[in-house]
């Protein structure tokens, strides 16, 4: 598919091609420069383990060790050097038409990236992905498309190298969609027998699943619908690798500012439900509350092992609401309380907690139209961990072409069931500018300082200064910008 589409965009740009031909091109470059530290697993004999304040084992300069059994060494971590990583990447998002068939086009969106660190500092990049490369025919109430694309629903983003057909009835409100394929791993522009997506060894799959899926929508003045499905299946074992669906509603009653979406998923393949949500929304002028209620399931293929971990859901009730006070003043607040199902789960030695709550809340000033203030404050408690931080953002817009922010932020997480806790600030800069209408450039840096508490040597810094720049470039032909008619008076 990859070499399909780099033949047609070759064929696009061959001379000689029809004069109504047109184009857009988007490259869009950038980096980041960010050095950072880690921890190396290291090792002491039996023998040379001291005994701490606490009791706890020790090495001789105060590293908090783990030894297990008969084994004559006992394990640790301590500071790893520091590391400087620069990845730098570049994407071009591409559509071509004119081709002389009313409707056809090329479109494609592809990224490649490389790390100009120290070797192995930023891993996961890749020379060139093509994250969306297709041919499409789009005429009167049918869409027909070629080569790799993604197909989003609320199953999650899946890409896959195949077709896709959509029918459109705008009169009755009505649309289908079909696609199939090979499929691609999930979020990801990577097929899954990739090197890159090998951390299972034995478990991962020798050949590409094949994809298969649709979906029907219906829209009215009251509201619209959509159901979809989606399998996976592997031609190596002719079974099941997934096999979902799922359905989407939203309805507008006759009440002006009040409407309600829900959702819900289930897993064909194991016969269980997984997420579902609903939300009841009411907004009244410069007022807005809504409330509603969730659940939560994590989702595994069938070919990993994660499902063996029997992988509970959590349901959760929320509420929030936003008002403008006055010009250039408004406030937001959300909270939410959740709790986990029963995990099935012993635990003779402790009690878990099995519930939580979240909330937060934020402020927005706009002095002038060229000023804006933002202040935001979140707090969470649940089973294991809590988290509470605040961040704070000025931006200052002096002209259309340019546009100056700070930022600054703090978290801290105690964590029940770790042997530390950390604190991070950070501060931030960042200047955009439009040096053309079609060219833009951004550059900043940001500064974190993390401390964690701990009551042995390993609570060393894990500060780090981060400088990132990004250029935009967009371009393309008048083939799609019609001239105006000439003004008429009056009008």
């Amino acid at each position: 598919m990859r070499q399909a589409f780099w033949s047609a965009l070759a064929l696009a740009l061959l001379p000689g091609a029809a004069s109504a031909q047109g184009y857009r091109v988007r490259l869009d470059a950038r980096t980041q420069v960010a050095g950072y530290r880690g921890v190396v697993l290291d090792s002491i004999a039996v023998g040379q383990v001291v005994t701490g304040p606490g009791g706890g084992l020790l090495t001789p300069d105060g590293y908090a060790v783990r030894c297990t059994g008969a084994n004559p060494f006992c394990q640790y971590f301590r500071p790893g050097p520091v590391r400087r990583g620069g990845p730098l990447s570049a994407s071009a998002d591409l559509a071509f038409w004119g081709f002389g068939v009313a409707g056809l086009s090329v479109r494609g969106l592809a990224r490649t990236s490389a790390n100009v660190g120290d070797t192995g500092a930023w891993p996961g990049t890749e020379p060139v992905e093509l994250l969306e490369g297709y041919v499409e025919y789009a005429r009167g109430a049918v869409t027909v498309q070629g080569g790799r694309a993604q197909a989003l629903s609320r199953l999650g983003a899946v890409g896959f190298d195949g077709g896709r057909l959509t029918l459109r009835a705008p009169v009755a409100g009505l649309e289908a969609t079909a696609f199939g394929g090979y499929s691609l791993a999930r979020a990801s522009a990577l097929p899954l027998t990739s090197p890159a997506l090998n951390p299972l060894d034995d478990y991962q799959p020798r050949e590409r699943f094949l994809l298969a899926g649709g979906g029907v929508a219906a829209a009215s003045r009251w509201g619209n619908a959509r159901a979809v499905y989606q399998r996976q299946v592997d031609p190596a074992t002719d079974y099941f690798a997934s096999e979902r669906a799922g359905v989407d509603l939203t309805l507008r009653p006759p009440v002006a500012g009040l409407s309600l979406t829900a959702g819900a998923d289930f897993d064909l393949a194991r016969m269980v439900w997984g997420s579902a949500e609903a939300v009841l929304a009411f907004a009244y002028g410069p007022a807005a509350v809504s409330a509603g209620a969730r659940r939560y399931q994590p989702h595994f293929d069938l070919w990993t092992i994660w499902g063996a971990f029997s992988p509970v859901a959590y349901h959760a009730v929320h509420g929030a609401a936003r008002a403008v006070l006055r010009t250039g003043l408004e406030v937001s607040g959300r909270g939410e309380w959740f709790a986990f199902e029963p995990a099935m789960a012993e635990t003779p030695l402790t009690d878990v907690e099995m519930e939580g709550w979240r909330w937060s809340a934020g402020v927005r000033f706009e002095p002038r139209d060229d000023l804006a203030f933002d202040a935001g404050a979140r707090v969470e408690y649940g089973p294991g961990a809590s988290s509470r931080g605040f961040d704070l953002a000025a931006a200052y817009r002096p002209s259309d072409r340019l546009s100056l922010s700070l930022q600054g932020a703090a978290l801290e997480r105690p964590l029940e069931f770790r042997y530390d806790q950390s604190s991070v600030w950070m501060v931030g800069a960042q200047v955009d500018w439009r040096a053309r209408p079609d060219l833009g450039v951004a550059f900043g840096f940001s500064r974190y300082t993390e401390t964690r508490d701990r009551p042995d040597a390993a609570a060393f810094d894990w500060n780090q200064v981060r400088f990132h720049a990004r250029v935009t470039w967009a371009f393309g032909s008048s083939a799609d910008r019609a001239p105006l008619p000439p003004a008429s008076p009056g009008l």
